[in-house]
């Protein structure tokens, strides 16, 4: 069975840095794409970050880029999203998913959310 594992989280104050990590299992690993949505209150969910292990290509949204770096551990299986300079409005529910299509974010398989909270 695929499973997605999903770490990292917590609180920060603006302009720190958080790290999230998702650990897969159940197929092959650099097969699926692999990314992380998030979903605020009251607003929609929106694609943040995600990459091909295999070739190691990678889309962000607007909102990451230049803040955010998703990177994957092939060995590991396990993909990471660095979030640097966070402000109040990255604070979501940050949710892992994995998928053969080729979208960000994928839709087959999804990791219990994990919290992220900017505040000061």
């Amino acid at each position: 069975d695929v499973q997605l594992q999903a770490s990292g989280g917590g609180s920060v104050q603006p302009g720190g840095s958080l790290t999230l990590s998702c650990k897969a299992s159940g197929y092959k690993f650099i097969e699926y794409v692999i990314g992380w949505s998030r979903q605020a209150p009251g607003k929609e969910r929106e694609a943040v970050a995600c990459i091909s292990p295999g070739g190691g290509a990678t889309f962000y949204a607007d909102s990451a880029k230049g803040r955010f770096t998703i990177t994957s551990d092939n060995l590991k299986s396990t993909a990471y999203l660095r979030m640097n300079n966070l402000k109040p409005e990255d604070s979501a529910v940050y949710v892992c998913a994995a998928g053969v299509e080729r979208s960000c974010p994928p839709t087959d398989y999804m990791a219990q959310g994990t919290l992220v909270t900017v505040s000061s």
